[in-house]
């Protein structure tokens, strides 16, 4: 399949859909719920899922990318904490793309649904969370723990994908404590080498629509470094606030395609 079998009208929309996921990538994390069922609806029915999954993976890579550069050069992070989640990562996410032959293409939407109302719970029910940077593991502890994080999250964004970078911002506020700002941060690296895991695979085994994917990867990076920057000029109330406007709004669509699909 090449870009002649995709429509202008169909191809603008998906590079709209990249440019709206990496902003809100870049703030909170989450734009695959964007990104990803935007590709399943615009590409043919005959698509298989790993194709589906390699080609957003190669726009999300771009907006991700730009993301983390962004946030290295304005927030302090401890180098030994993001590359023991990077490394995790990056192998959890090779394992997860090779799960992700075998996954059945209607699953996805009710999976991502139930996952995507735990989260917006857990976070409304616990209002202060992550509006401050209250670290309470040190040393071996943390590295441990980050290295679980990623190694289970990267499992699952190889595998699925959306949501990622918002499963890692909660597992590092909830499980570590870190604020949301450098939460933020720390996920964009650990989303980059899973994002880079799984496109390894996907390539080696040609599950990449490249006509595709690099339009809208120049979409999704700049809309990352524009998420990026008002991402660290507001700080982290501001990506709080975001967070739950995502979650609603993606939890409602989520919803109406699961009842459309039974």
């Amino acid at each position: 399949m090449g870009l002649h079998e995709v429509t202008p009208l169909v191809l603008t929309v998906l590079v709209g859909a990249a440019f709206l996921a990496g902003w809100v990538d870049a703030v909170v994390g989450g734009g695959g719920l964007i990104q990803l069922p935007s590709l399943l609806v615009g590409l043919p029915a005959s698509t298989p899922v790993a194709t589906v999954s390699g080609t957003n993976k190669i726009s999300s890579f771009a907006g991700t990318l730009v993301a983390s550069a962004t946030f290295i050069r304005s927030v302090a992070l401890g180098w030994p904490s993001a590359l023991t989640i990077m490394v995790s990562a990056y192998a959890g996410s090779t394992a997860g793309a090779r799960i992700v032959q075998y996954l059945p293409r209607r699953w996805f939407t009710p999976l991502i649904l139930v996952v995507l109302i735990g989260v917006g719970v857990f976070m409304w029910r616990r209002p202060a969370l992550g509006l401050r940077d209250e670290v309470r593991h040190h040393g071996a502890g943390r590295l441990w723990r980050l290295g679980a994080i990623g190694l289970t999250i990267g499992v699952y964004d190889g595998a699925v994908g959306p949501g990622t970078g918002t499963f890692f911002v909660i597992a590092l506020v909830a499980l570590i404590g870190y604020g949301f700002l450098e939460a933020s941060a720390l996920a964009k690296l650990a989303n980059l080498a899973t994002n880079l895991g799984a496109i390894v695979v996907f390539a080696v085994h040609r599950q990449i629509l490249w006509a595709v994917g690099l339009p809208m990867a120049a979409a999704n990076l700049l809309g990352g470094f524009i998420g990026a920057r008002m991402a660290i000029r507001h700080g982290s109330g501001f990506v709080r606030r975001i967070f739950f406007l995502t979650v609603i709004a993606l939890g409602v669509k989520l919803a109406i395609d699961t009842v459309r699909m039974f």
